[in-house]
């Protein structure tokens, strides 16, 4: 942790409250940049996709559960994989509650993985989460949204992932996709984020940013290299 200077109170005060002009104008921007995102264009979803819940076999549709607007998590959980990803589990952690404030603003979330349900159970037990999580493991969905990878695409030089043709060290990738359902039942998918856009659904990691040593990651061989599942940590 680099040094910090000890002010007065009275010269702390007078920083603090230069600093918050700059946090009010970041959340005049963010605003804005909430606007634009919610004001742009839709595609109209074509396929029937198909998961596996605990409901049995459920569409797209389904998964709104009589809302208009539905949150999908693409949590990193591969079919022949053990266990969920570290990175995925640290931001499931921040979802559990949250889903009965966002039905009373007409909104459902999930997670989807490609993973098969009963793995998918498993491990949601041992984790303690109770928000729903579905199978992807027989459709199309994940490959479309772009967070899985075809074993031809892996073996390129580069795919296209976060819009933008880059290296990605596993098959899977995490994301999250945002759809609309109207009256009529049409589905359009309405936004899609990842890689850093993820963070705003990480309660965890803006607590600490506000702490003194922040994320504290740049001498770590990579950012989250400190992470454990919530059940693996030492002490």
């Amino acid at each position: 942790m680099t040094e910090h200077k000890v002010v007065s109170r009275d010269q702390w005060l007078e920083a603090r409250k230069a600093h918050l002009v700059k946090e009010k104008e970041f959340t005049r921007q963010r605003d804005q940049l909430s606007r634009e995102r919610r004001a742009l264009p839709w595609v109209r979803v074509e396929k029937d996709y198909k998961f596996e819940g605990a409901n049995g076999q459920e569409s797209l549709a389904d998964l709104f559960a009589g809302r208009s607007q539905l949150i999908i998590y693409h949590f990193m959980f591969g079919p022949d994989w053990d266990e969920g990803c570290p990175s995925c589990s640290f931001w499931a952690d921040n979802f559990n509650g949250i889903g009965i404030h966002l039905n009373h603003r007409d909104i459902n979330m999930v997670a989807i993985s490609r993973a098969p349900l009963a793995k998918l159970e498993t491990y949601k037990k041992r984790m303690g989460w109770t928000f729903p999580w579905l199978s992807a493991y027989q459709s199309d969905f994940n490959y479309d949204y772009r967070v899985s990878f075809t074993e031809e695409e892996m073996a390129q030089e580069g795919l296209l992932y976060n819009y933008e043709i880059r290296t990605f060290p596993s098959e899977e990738a995490p994301g999250i996709s945002v759809f609309y359902k109207n009256e009529a039942g049409e589905i359009f998918h309405t936004y899609s984020c990842y890689s850093r856009g993820l963070d705003m659904l990480n309660g965890a990691y803006h607590h600490i940013d506000l702490v003194a040593k922040g994320r504290d990651e740049t001498a770590l061989p990579w950012n989250m290299a400190w992470l454990s599942r919530h059940d693996q940590y030492s002490d």
